[in-house]
């Protein structure tokens, strides 16, 4: 299966031409409206230079009105093409910004997995920091378009007084760019190392929240703190560092605008004492050395965000670029088959084979936890196929062979730690709003309490985590989810660990009358569900070393009676 994101590679300068070629519109109509601005701004200290020319040498009431006029047809021009100009600008800049936010999270939500090196944390600081200043880019072009507009303007009317005029702002202008670009380039490199800090802090934050519950449990509250504290530590000292290159950045800039409007007004001093320019051209030299301090400090600050920018784009592309961990098939299973493992070795598990027929209710008693977990992981796809040795069959047909939509449809793995989200129990039972089985579900996982304790019934309110739910109650809410899902393959690990003896054995009938006649795979120590499933693999050395029911089991085999007996 391919997709659009790994057909060909992303890098962070590919992220921005992608952003500038789809807004090219919006761009353009922005360039013009705050050219115009630009161009209404440098306007008016023309204006008001041949206006005072124009005043002293005819004194007219009649001039002088239609100057006024012409000075407010410029206000009006400057006013809305900067309005209008900024609305094109920042619609264009928050459109594409939700479109790379979306791009990302679409990567963190697809079937396959990205082999990225980074944590939930830091790709939510990519999907939203890192996309909102990539699509800055929107606005820098035509703002810094713009800004040349109103220099070159500035230059070829101060040109025109006396060429001396134009060339020193030219001039000028050039030199300060070349000393901020070498100045930008410090800022990018200091700016990817505090995103990068940042975006760990973020992660640890997350881990910290996941982790929230065994933390006041043990009493881990402390040193959690203290390892959040030295990461954030770590991003702050970086943001001061950034801070301290920002603010060297827009000292020096603001100090070389001030030295080349100071040159202006000083050269153009001269020329008018000289003679050499009149009053009018001088008081027009005047104010726009005065003017273009806001477009020069405009143009300069553009290296900066440029590298921001891009900074950004090239820690989107760590997601976007990301390879997939597998390349899976283009098949699907054959409908009505069941489970074949055969030879599989990987972590705990040694040439693991076994066979579940369609329909078949299996329970597999792992004396190791840890071949339970990898062989989950494997059935989940968690694991790629080309990552262990042996072969996974699901309706007969390699798994390596099968697409993971396909697998997911046919096969669903229930992880013991099954997430809780934030919504109503309705929502987390059944998120699509198409299972047909929900009250069959909610029957069979015995979370008919949990309804009948609120008014609300199915729509009761659950906090992110199921904050608001004991244990219990999370852990068979996930399981109601799961025998929602009515899929054809069902691979339940510890579903019932949080729950009491009682509620154990009810769970463990329900579940084997709920899906008789669908294959079931449960990966469980616990007596109940191991006495209500057909057969009981039990898994030793990540092998299978005993086969039968498990009241055989329990008479047969004293080594199973002690690992399973409660």
């Amino acid at each position: 299966m391919t997709t659009p994101d790994t057909q060909r590679p992303r890098p962070g300068s590919d992220i921005l031409r992608t952003a500038l070629r789809r807004n090219v519109g919006a761009m353009a109509w922005g360039t013009v409206l705050m050219g115009l601005y630009q161009a209404g701004e440098t306007a008016f200290p023309i204006a008001l230079g041949l206006i005072v020319e124009h005043t002293l040498q005819h004194r007219s009431p009649g001039a002088l009105g239609l100057s006024i006029a012409a000075l407010a047809v410029i206000i009006t021009t400057v006013s809305l093409s900067w309005r209008f100009g900024m609305r094109v600008l920042q619609k264009a800049n928050t459109t594409e910004a939700h479109r790379w936010r979306v791009r990302v999270a679409a990567c963190g939500l697809q079937p396959v997995a990205r082999d990225v090196d980074l944590k939930s944390g830091e790709v939510l600081t990519i999907a939203t920091e890192d996309a909102d200043q990539t699509a800055d880019i929107i606005e820098v072009v035509p703002l810094l378009i713009s800004s040349l507009v109103a220099v070159l303007v500035a230059a070829v009317a101060l040109g025109v007084a006396d060429i001396r005029l134009g060339l020193l702002v030219i001039v000028g202008t050039v030199g300060i760019l070349s000393i901020l670009s070498v100045m930008s380039r410090r800022i990018g490199s200091s700016t990817r190392e505090q995103q990068a800090r940042v975006a760990r802090a973020g992660a640890k934050v997350a881990d910290l929240i996941t982790g929230l519950r065994p933390l006041h449990g043990f009493g881990g509250n402390h040193a959690a703190f203290l390892s959040y504290r030295k990461v954030s530590t770590d991003a702050k000292h970086q943001a001061v560092t950034v801070a301290k290159v920002n603010g060297v950045y827009a000292g020096t800039a603001l100090a070389l605008n001030a030295v080349l409007a100071a040159a202006v007004t000083l050269t153009a001093g001269r020329l008018a004492f000289d003679g050499q320019i009149t009053i009018g051209e001088l008081v027009m030299a005047v104010g726009l050395a005065q003017f273009i301090m806001e477009p020069l400090k405009l143009f300069s600050e553009m290296p900066k965000y440029v590298m921001m920018a891009r900074a950004s784009a090239e820690r989107m592309a760590l997601v976007l670029t990301a390879p997939p961990v597998t390349n899976p098939g283009p098949e699907r299973p054959a409908p009505g088959a069941g489970l074949d493992i055969d030879c599989v070795r990987y972590g705990a598990l040694r040439e693991l084979k076994f066979q579940v027929t369609a329909g078949e209710f299996v329970a597999i008693a792992a004396y190791q936890p840890r071949a339970a977990a990898d062989l989950a992981s494997i059935l989940a796809v968690n694991t790629p196929p080309q990552a262990y040795e042996g072969v996974v069959r699901i309706g007969g047909r390699e798994i390596a062979d099968l697409s993971i939509e396909a697998v997911r449809a046919y096969m669903l793995v229930n992880p013991y730690d099954g997430e809780i989200f934030a919504g109503t129990l309705r929502t987390n039972i059944d998120p699509s709003g198409t299972s047909r089985t929900v009250p069959e579900a909610v029957e069979a996982s015995m979370l008919t309490d949990v309804v009948a304790l609120h008014r609300a019934g199915l729509d009761h309110a659950v906090r992110d985590r199921g904050a608001n739910l004991s244990g219990g109650q999370r852990q068979r809410l996930s399981l109601a989810r799961a025998l929602a899902a009515d899929s054809d393959i069902l691979v339940l690990h510890d579903p019932t660990t949080a729950v009491d003896a009682v509620t154990e054995q009810l769970v463990a009938r329900n579940i084997a009358e709920l899906r008789r006649g669908r294959t079931t795979v449960v990966l469980t120590s616990s007596p109940a569900l191991l006495d209500a499933a057909d057969r009981v693999l039990v898994l030793d050395d990540g092998a299978v070393v005993a086969e039968d029911t498990h009241r055989n089991l329990l008479a047969t085999d004293e080594g199973y009676c002690l690992a399973v007996a409660r």
